[in-house]
């Protein structure tokens, strides 16, 4: 037994899948697909994408917004935990990368209520924040870390109050706790986590699923 969180390896991984994971078929295909890409390594982790599922069931999210989408499965999870009238914005800029996240969410009936926005997601948040601020229940953001300080400043201004954002690879690979590495991605991190911890504005905490989540919840 241990007051600290637990260091998870393979085997202890592996328990965890199969005594908790719960992944739709259609999901674990994607997954499958997705893992012959090159740049595969930036999809969720399953067990993510099923936790953040049961947050959004938690908070009765009914609009929500992801910065970042690569082939579309955190989308997909999410949207098959909403409701069928519910609203999901998609950021992304590669129409090589969506373009199976369409196909997927095709599949699996739930394109209807999925709107894809390529291009620069700083400038689409922006438009959302100008014409609907306060409006989305929930915001995860998973893109370009060197920008996720505007992401979160937007994001905070398209959240209602109690709404959720979840900010992923805040742990970057152990990285960010390493002095001796400073590469751009890496200082980006660590200068969103120290604000985060400072932002009155939420509550917060970050957990130690995949790669690092940090929640905020909009005070």
């Amino acid at each position: 037994m241990s007051n600290r969180t637990l260091q998870v390896d393979q085997a202890l991984y592996e328990y965890l899948l199969s005594n908790s994971l719960r992944e739709a078929p259609i999901l674990r295909e994607l997954r499958e697909e997705t893992a012959h890409l090159e740049m595969a390594r930036m999809q969720i982790a399953p067990e993510q994408g099923q936790f953040m599922a049961l947050l959004l069931r938690l908070i009765g999210a009914r609009r929500y917004l992801e910065v970042g989408t690569f082939t579309g499965y955190s989308a997909l999870a999410c949207a098959l935990a909403m409701p069928a009238d519910s609203e999901l914005h998609a950021l992304d800029i590669s129409e090589d990368w969506t373009a199976m996240a369409r196909r997927y969410w095709s599949r699996a009936g739930v394109a209807d209520r999925i709107k894809l926005h390529l291009g620069a997601a700083r400038e689409t948040m922006a438009g959302f924040a100008h014409s609907e601020p306060g409006s989305f229940d929930a915001i995860f953001i998973d893109a370009d870390k060197t920008s996720y300080a505007d992401y979160i400043h937007y994001g905070c201004e398209l959240l209602r109050p109690g709404g959720l954002m979840m900010v992923d690879n805040v742990l970057w690979g152990g990285r960010v706790a390493d002095a001796s590495i400073d590469d751009e991605d890496t200082v980006a991190l660590r200068r969103v986590n120290e604000s985060l911890l400072a932002d009155e504005r939420f509550d917060i905490s970050m957990v130690p699923v995949a790669d690092g989540l940090t929640l905020a919840r909009k005070r």
